[in-house]
């Protein structure tokens, strides 16, 4: 089994897990959650979005958010924005890289940023080239990539299309997102061979959401076809907007367990991981979705210090 000797694992907790959250979670709780999740040694980090506080209210305040930070060097704070509009505000926040949202599927591009496909393209080059000419570099998410809650199976082609154009805009990472939690380990390889025939799989990352339980496997299947970046959430923050009580993001602590166990390296402490997971969930009144962080805390219980 060939596998990659080194995993960026990219935290979304702060960004696509507290905005499904069905209350609001204070700029002050947000910025010890991200502070938390750079000491233990996470490198890359989406601290918020500017999108209109009218329609994701919990992303409000995330320009307070970036003001509060202690700034690190060695963390790329990044932030989604849907346009010109959220780029300045963005810029004007001073963010390390800003990250555009698009989808595989067109009634979902339709439903969920009310546009299609095509004019989100067109929106997304105008934010990418303005980020890229104030040196500030740009993520590309394409959401829906093994099936779409409308639509159904969404084709590999039509994922390999969306990343290629995504890099030809100049997104310098594709972040492929199953949504919906409905890939299986051989339909997340298949996908990954029709993504890197287009764009190379130094360029893909992996979001897989943990609907049907599928999500390290497929992690696991996409880190052996190459893949070396993982989107992941602490504590398994985030649900599944599609699929009313399904678990959504899959959990960081899980995640790195297995990239510990596998030997790979990735610069993260599980331990302090699993603190900022901990303390988070304290934040919103519930245990870790996580099964390693619910596991280590029994253990701690067991075995007090």
């Amino acid at each position: 089994m060939r596998l990659p000797t080194r995993v960026k694992m990219v935290e979304v907790g702060p960004r696509d897990g507290l905005q499904n959250e069905p209350r609001p979670v204070a700029a002050a709780a947000r910025i010890e959650l991200i502070e938390r999740l750079a000491d233990a040694g996470l490198g890359a980090i989406e601290a918020g979005s500017f999108v209109s506080p009218k329609w994701i209210p919990q992303m409000a305040d995330t320009d307070k958010v970036l003001a509060g930070l202690k700034r690190r060097d060695s963390v790329v704070y990044s932030v989604l924005v849907p346009n010109l509009k959220g780029l300045d505000a963005a810029l004007a926040a001073d963010v390390s890289e800003v990250a555009v949202f698009a989808a595989a599927s067109e009634t979902f591009s339709r439903r969920n940023i009310n546009c299609s496909i095509d004019e989100s393209l067109d929106r997304f080059a105008e934010v990418a080239g303005a980020a890229r000419a104030r040196g500030v570099p740009v993520r590309g998410y394409v959401s829906c990539v093994l099936g779409c809650p409308y639509e159904g199976n969404v084709a590999a082609d039509a994922v390999a299309r969306m990343a290629a154009r995504l890099v030809e805009i100049g997104c310098h990472e594709i972040s492929l997102g199953d949504t919906i939690g409905v890939g299986t380990p051989g339909r997340a390889q298949a996908l990954i061979e029709a993504v890197s025939a287009r764009v190379p799989v130094a360029k893909v990352a992996v979001h897989f959401h943990d609907t049907y339980g599928q999500a390290l496997a497929n992690i696991l299947a996409a880190l052996e076809k190459g893949v070396a970046c993982v989107d992941s959430a602490v504590a398994g923050l985030g649900g599944c907007p599609y699929a009313p009580g399904a678990s959504g993001n899959v959990a960081s602590e899980d995640v790195l367990y297995m990239l510990d166990g596998l030997g790979i390296r990735t610069g993260v402490n599980l331990s302090k991981l699993a603190a900022a997971g901990r303390f988070v969930s304290d934040v919103l009144g519930r245990e870790p979705a996580s099964r390693v962080a619910r596991a280590l805390a029994a253990k701690e219980r067991s075995h007090p210090a």
